[in-house]
């Protein structure tokens, strides 16, 4: 009992394509697709579904049994589970399965899945074993096991041209000889013989920010999380270190198992032998107290609450009722200032807001007041606009670019059919910033020993964030 395996389905509650489930009866995983589309059925927003699902074990009432799910575009997938199970196991396999999938097809759908099914047969089959345990789930390892398609139809086309050689004993070009067949590398994450014409590595250290802050501007919570994401395209088995300036903001860390534990407890430094292709490095939390976030956004210390992230923006709603009619104004002001943060700015703003159920007659202007621009700034050329889900009831207004110092506001009315209207209270806000991270983490040297040759090395920082701000 574990993980019981996996059942992938569509937008209608369709399955597509599910695991052996070996270890259950044949019932078991329409017992799971069940109970998931009923409990969609009761649902009146796909997010009120429960993220967990009890489902009652179809042989032993006795035997706790729950279907765990997670939503990628158009595509639900189940992972049943049963016994003595943590449902956060079944969740850390969903997500291990969507990186997988993405790594091995970029965009997950329901047409990738159909247009690929063998192939995805094949990865439930090699990352689940038949009593519910993970098995192979490194994309180095799955992928020489399953190839990728492109892969696929470059080794079936080296077979046809080549099916003469290899009735004579030969090997076709582009398959796997015994010295670099799978598992044939002494290093689980690294494929043996990788070789490149091009020698190149990068690291984006991307870090979001996760807020709650009250009407008053002040954070009630803020956190900031960041991933050390990796694209590796070395030959042979290079040994790297990666050591950083400032390492007393990261805290909570935790590491891709390449990384040597050690050398890191030893002397805050990265020591480790790359995988191949794209991988996380490493997970981590900012430390507020090892640094100065306030000073990095022009903002006053006195602002910032002791632990807490000051917010790089300031939003403000005033919301006017009549009966069931209601006006609104709503500001969004960059804090960052030309002084600090010259070239810096929030993009990609978004802000949602929920009217509430059955409101009507949405009609909103919205504009940018070019007082709060600072010295040397031109006007910004594009606009922002809005939109309404008259599905969701929710309210959308979009930023492109926000420079620093720049405010901007969104003015409109709408009418409820209740009195008095009764919109959220609380404000949703998407953003990021580009070459920017908010621990301002530094790389002070990344170097590549244990290869002859000199390869291209890069490193960059983004940050995004989601904020709830209530007024």
């Amino acid at each position: 009992m574990g993980i019981d395996g996996l059942i992938l389905l569509d937008s209608a509650g369709r399955s597509i394509i599910q695991s052996g489930f070996r270890s259950t009866t044949s019932t078991y995983p329409f017992l799971h697709v069940e109970a998931f589309n009923a409990a969609a059925a009761n649902a009146q927003r796909p997010t009120d579904i429960d993220s967990v699902i009890y489902v009652q074990h179809p042989t032993n009432v006795d035997i706790p049994s729950a279907c765990c799910h997670v939503s990628v575009g158009d595509l639900r997938i189940l992972c049943p589970i049963s016994g003595n199970v943590d449902p956060l196991v079944g969740f850390s396999f969903l997500r291990t399965f969507i990186d997988i999938l993405q790594e091995y097809f970029g965009d997950v759908s329901v047409v990738t899945v159909k247009e690929n099914f063998d192939i995805v047969y094949q990865l439930l089959e090699e990352i689940l074993d038949s009593v519910g345990h993970p098995l192979t789930t490194s994309h180095n390892a799955l992928r020489d096991i399953v190839l990728p398609p492109s892969l696929l139809t470059k080794l079936l086309n080296a077979a046809s041209a080549n099916l003469a050689a290899i009735g004579a004993g030969g090997t076709a070009p582009g398959l796997h000889t015994a010295a670099h067949g799978p598992f044939s590398s002494p290093i689980p994450w690294r494929r043996a013989g990788v070789k490149y014409a091009s020698n190149e590595i990068y690291f984006d250290m991307v870090e979001e920010l996760r807020a709650i802050v009250n009407k008053h501007g002040v954070p009630l919570s803020s956190n900031v999380f960041g991933q050390i994401e990796g694209n590796c395209r070395l030959s042979g088995t290079p040994d790297c270190l990666l050591t950083f300036s400032n390492s007393q903001v990261l805290a909570d860390c935790a590491f891709h198992p390449c990384v040597r534990l050690q050398r890191w407890s030893k002397d805050r430094a990265l020591s480790f032998i790359p995988p191949d292709g794209h991988f996380v490095l490493a997970e981590y939390r900012f430390a507020p107290n090892a640094g100065n976030s306030a000073l990095r956004f022009g903002t006053s210390s006195t602002t910032a609450v002791k632990d807490q992230i000051p917010m790089p923006f300031v939003m403000k709603a005033r919301f006017e009722f009549d009966g069931n009619n209601a006006t609104f104004e709503i500001s969004f002001t960059s804090r960052l200032t030309t002084r600090v943060n010259e070239n810096v700015s929030l993009e990609n703003i978004s802000v949602e807001l929920n009217l509430g159920e059955g409101v009507h007659g949405i009609k909103c202007v919205a504009s940018r007041e070019s007082g709060g621009l600072g010295r040397g700034l031109s006007v910004e050329t594009s606009t922002a606009s809005w939109s309404f889900d008259q599905k969701k009831k929710v309210l959308r207004w979009e930023i492109p670019r926000a420079p620093p110092s720049t405010h901007w506001t969104l003015q409109g009315s709408f009418t409820a059919p209740t009195a008095p209207p009764r919109p959220s209270r609380a404000m949703q806000i998407r953003f990021e910033i580009p070459s920017r991270t908010f621990s301002q983490l530094k790389v002070e040297q990344l170097r590549i020993t244990g290869e002859g040759y000199k390869p291209y090395k890069g490193v960059r920082g983004r940050s995004c964030a989601n904020v709830e701000w209530r007024w």
